[in-house]
């Protein structure tokens, strides 16, 4: 538990770093840039972020998760599929390229597609010694090189963005990140160095394990992605960038979560399951309070403060993102409740379950999604993504009772919080809402 607390504090110091890094970039680029540029952005990302999750077949919580973990077969093994796969992501968006710049109505994605994609191709060859560091909660140096990765990419598109004035900047920049990130953690992380190597035990074990991850990110492309290849289909790309604003600031509480429950959560379920000793669950419920009050906190301040913080940081053509940031932010309160339970599937290899929660939340938001920016707009859209937030609590508190994680308790009173705390940011901030109604 201790290597746990300290692994969270690298994490949250790592994602904050990097969220920082990528403000003060936002902030910067949408002076030397146009809104027009980050709608197209978003669906550069959303095409990228398709492909990978698409394709993805649980690598890296098969190695958190497996008796072989450490093994160098079985690491050199699933460090070969991560190539192969790779390269066929960078064909496919190559070949994907021209059919979405025609059904998005967007000429320049049949360019910059095939060039983002380069950056899966890079991505394949990061070494596994990255999640053998997750996999024994030892993320000390992982995170300075992420930290330093990132930094040269956001120096990169500042520099090409001032240069370029166009897009073509913020697709380059993340090619190079990617290929920053392999470099400094092939030379920085020490373990073992990776070969081809193909061992038909361990390609099954993955393959089997893998097999319902890769439905299940298949589903959470559609819940994390799904809004923006739904809304550049309804939405001009300048209404588009805006909302990317609104999205960029309203994630950052319940992704920095995220990014410490899905390293941290899978090593302490394995090594303490709950239902082994009253120890362990006590351990597990005060984490859990660690981990969902502060989150919570941060949600607060998005949601209450969202309007002020925009309009200090941006001008007045991302006036309404305001709006869209404390819409989204109380939203996405029902996941911040739930936030540590799903993790105990996959540390059970329960890849199956976790699955038929993911389709769940992907079958609410994506239904939702159409129907509501359909007949209503904008604000159609942001109402179906908070909604299908809550329908989807119930189906992970199935999964949490299945593996003994649930903590009625715990849920109650931080939806009695988030219920006060969207009543009054909903009517603090009306007025801002119905500007934004007016103005999408």
């Amino acid at each position: 538990m201790a290597r746990a607390m300290r692994s969270s504090s690298l994490i949250v110091i790592g994602y904050g770093g990097s969220q920082a890094m990528r403000l003060a970039a936002n902030l910067i680029l949408t002076r030397l840039l146009f809104p027009e540029a980050f709608g197209m952005m978003a669906l550069v990302g959303v095409v990228t972020a398709g492909l990978a999750m698409f394709s993805d077949v649980g690598i890296s919580p098969s190695i958190s998760q497996s008796k072989r973990g450490d093994d160098p077969d079985f690491l050199n093994t699933a460090w070969t599929i991560q190539v192969i796969r790779g390269f066929c992501l960078w064909l496919a968006a190559a070949l994907l390229a021209y059919p979405f710049a025609l059904f998005y109505g967007a000429p320049d994605l049949a360019l910059y597609l095939p060039i983002a994609g380069v950056s899966l191709a890079i991505a394949g060859f990061n070494p596994t010694r990255i999640e053998t560091a997750h996999r024994h909660l030892l993320v000390g140096r992982l995170t300075l090189l992420d930290l330093t990765a990132q930094a040269i990419g956001v120096i990169a598109m500042v520099l090409l963005a001032w240069w370029l004035q166009s897009v073509m900047a913020l697709v380059i920049g993340g090619v190079i990140a990617a290929l920053a990130k392999l470099l400094l953690t092939h030379f920085g992380l020490p373990g073992l160095r990776n070969t081809l190597r193909w061992e038909k035990s361990a390609a099954h074990e993955l393959v089997i394990f893998g097999k319902w991850i890769f439905l299940s990110t298949a589903a959470w492309f559609l819940s994390s992605q799904g809004d923006k290849a739904i809304l550049g289909k309804f939405l001009s790309l300048d209404v588009l960038g805006v909302y990317n604003i609104g999205f960029f600031l309203a994630a950052f509480p319940l992704a920095l979560g995220q990014a410490v429950t899905g390293k941290v959560l899978i090593p302490i379920y394995r090594d303490t399951p709950p239902d082994a000793a009253p120890e362990n669950a006590r351990k597990l419920r005060k984490m859990r309070y660690a981990l969902g009050v502060p989150i919570m906190v941060l949600v607060v301040v998005m949601a209450f403060f969202g309007p002020a913080v925009v309009n200090v940081l941006y001008d007045e053509r991302y006036i309404h993102a305001g709006a869209i940031l404390v819409i989204l932010a109380v939203g996405q309160i029902p996941q911040v409740i739930g936030l540590s339970y799903d993790q105990a599937a996959l540390a059970a290899g329960d890849s199956r379950r976790f699955f038929v929660f993911t389709c769940f939340r992907a079958l609410f938001q994506v239904g939702f999604l159409i129907v509501g920016v359909s007949l209503f707009g904008l604000i159609g859209a942001l109402c179906a993504l908070a909604l299908s937030s809550l329908c989807t609590h119930p189906v992970l508190i199935w999964l949490a009772r299945h593996h003994k994680v649930w903590d009625p308790v715990h849920d109650a009173l931080l939806f009695i919080m988030g219920l006060a705390v969207a009543a009054a940011s909903l009517t603090l901030h009306w007025p801002e809402i119905q500007a934004m109604i007016a103005a999408t």
